[in-house]
């Protein structure tokens, strides 16, 4: 098994338009990832948390969201649901991704039967990196 990760996604006054679907389906058929849970949550004004339905996102009458109707691992509790909408603003909602990094489970496993052994590991953030590039070309 490879690396899991997981996002949570914030749509700013519930505004899902479901442009990014058919990429994440793109990266499970060329079996990078492997979802093993999906999930939408909706933070109303008053701070109040609830689950959200799989829907038809962009109006077209089909459901954007069918392919992953499932993706539900057991990963993912009440508690979890809750924290990820901590960081939402009220009045928006957010999809909750856990996800298997496929591409790395030969790669794992071949370090292991090497003797190799992870022992750290971590995610910088994109607005690091961008200001870390900006701050090494100012300096350049």
């Amino acid at each position: 098994m490879g690396p899991i990760d997981y996002v949570v996604v914030e749509f700013p006054g519930n505004r899902m338009t479901g442009e990014g679907l058919p990429l994440l389906v793109d990266l499970v058929d060329r079996g990078l990832i492997r979802i093993l849970d999906l999930t939408f949550v909706r933070k109303d004004e008053d701070g109040t948390v609830s689950g959200l339905e799989l829907a038809d996102l962009t109006g077209d009458g089909e459901l954007d969201l069918s392919v992953f109707e499932g993706a539900s691992s057991g990963l993912l509790g009440q508690d979890d649901l809750e924290e990820a909408a901590h960081a939402l603003e009220p009045g928006s909602s957010a999809g909750v991704l856990v996800y298997e990094n496929r591409w790395a489970a030969p790669f794992a496993a071949a370090l292991r039967r090497g003797g190799a052994r992870m022992v750290a590991s971590g995610r910088i953030p994109v607005p690091a990196i961008l200001a870390a590039l900006d701050d090494t070309e100012a300096a350049g």
